[in-house]
């Protein structure tokens, strides 16, 4: 390859699709296994490679030359051959820089908790410092020096005021797992999570229930990456160029969700709007009766609501994880705070508000099949809508208009 990056695990990664928009070259994503990362290192077939976990600090022995920043942060994710001599660069440090930056999280004279002791914790170490912080700490499993462990630091450093995630904790596809009770932190000003799949993070998602600023990794591995492609390239790229990619990767990343009452048109409004954006479109009650082999009515028949919330659940679950998709609900899909939670990982919640006049009950529906089911759902279920919508869509017009003030709420939510 010439281009590319190399790590252990990459299925989640964005990387190649972002790297493409910026620059007009071929971009690999190469897994390699601990035992042949020598082999790779020392046969130097390519011009230029990203590095990520686990490799960050382990490429480094390989290397002919280092800059002085990425030897004093200790990790390199750059590599450049040069005629055959092979040298290492870190741009993680301009991005860390500009997602702090970009979540308007004040750094200078607070004290900041690191979750990590990996490369890029370093990173975010070194920026903490260039910030200004007055304390930095790097919390990690294991004792060792320099880092305090999770239980110190729940004992004596909860009145840190911003923490910065740099583990792989709330990945995907372990995407319910959170590194940290932020309960327990009543100083907390902010919160970084280096995670960008989902794009939301368990971690993101708490902090901002509290009002607390905080930011996905997405705009980091945007700004990281057209660093490296001046590396790359020897190339200096406008200064919005980082704006712009990732204006263009996070809203095709992701997900449109839509809640609402059964008839409220999610299906029909989500098949349209993935045709026009060129998504994938799922339905979870499509997914329930495939996976299952069952039309719904007969589910609830045969085994009941709770089986199939059940079911439910775990299909939401299963979409949740992915990207890129306009996701149709069933109507009590909401009424599970973990599901809501999950579609909000990758996904935006728009409720299409349909009026209750406009509500057709429909046989194929157990739970809204005539007009006195449908009017107590909706009673029930309407505050809850309201309540975990990011965005309410009024629907009495035609399928067209709703899909458009979609699209156009879509666009500005970057």
């Amino acid at each position: 390859m010439e281009y590319g990056l190399i790590g252990e695990k990459l299925g989640h990664s964005f990387s190649k699709e972002i790297h493409e928009k910026i620059e007009n070259y071929e971009y690999v994503l190469k897994e390699i296994k601990k035992e042949d990362l020598e082999i790779f290192m020392k046969a130097k077939d390519f011009k230029a490679i990203n590095v990520t976990i686990p490799y960050k600090e382990a490429v480094m022995k390989y290397l002919d030359g280092i800059s002085d920043s990425a030897r004093e942060i200790g990790a390199v994710n750059v590599i450049v051959n040069k005629d055959g001599k092979l040298y290492g660069d870190n741009t993680d440090f301009a991005g860390m820089k500009a997602l702090i930056e970009k979540a308007g999280i004040s750094v200078s004279g607070k004290k900041v908790l690191i979750l990590g002791t990996g490369g890029t914790s370093k990173t975010a170490f070194a920026v903490a410092k260039s910030m200004d912080a007055s304390i930095v700490l790097k919390v990690s499993r294991k004792k060792t020096d320099g880092n305090i462990t999770y239980e110190e630091m729940y004992e004596s450093y909860t009145d840190a005021e911003v923490i910065i995630n740099t583990t792989p904790c709330g990945m995907y596809p372990n995407a319910d797992d959170v590194p940290v009770d932020i309960e327990k932190f009543p100083c907390l000003e902010g919160v970084i999570d280096a995670i960008y799949n989902p794009l939301r993070t368990n971690l993101v998602s708490n902090a901002m229930k509290k009002g607390i600023k905080a930011e996905g990794g997405l705009y980091m591995l945007c700004a990281q990456a057209v660093f490296a492609s001046e590396k790359f390239t020897g190339k200096t790229l406008p200064q919005d160029t980082t704006k712009k990619v990732y204006g263009e990767i996070y809203p095709k990343k992701q997900n449109i969700v839509l809640i609402g009452m059964p008839s409220s048109g999610k299906s029909t409004v989500g098949r349209q709007l993935a045709k026009e954006l060129g998504m994938e479109f799922a339905d979870t009650d499509d997914m329930i009766v495939e996976k299952h082999k069952m039309p719904i009515t007969e589910i609830f028949s045969v085994y009941g609501e709770d089986v199939f919330r059940k079911w439910e659940a775990e299909c939401v679950r299963e979409i949740s994880l992915k990207s890129g998709y306009v996701i149709a609900t069933g109507g009590g899909a909401v009424l599970s705070e973990k599901s809501v939670r999950l579609l909000k990982q990758n996904g935006r919640l728009y409720f299409l508000d349909r009026p209750l006049e406009l509500l057709i009950p429909t046989s194929d529906r157990p739970l809204a099949k005539d007009r006195e089911a449908i009017e107590k759902r909706y009673k029930e279920r309407y505050p809850i809508y309201k309540n975990v919508a990011d965005e309410t869509v009024n629907n009495a017009s035609s399928v067209t208009e709703c899909a458009e003030k979609i699209l156009k709420l879509h666009s500005k939510n970057v």
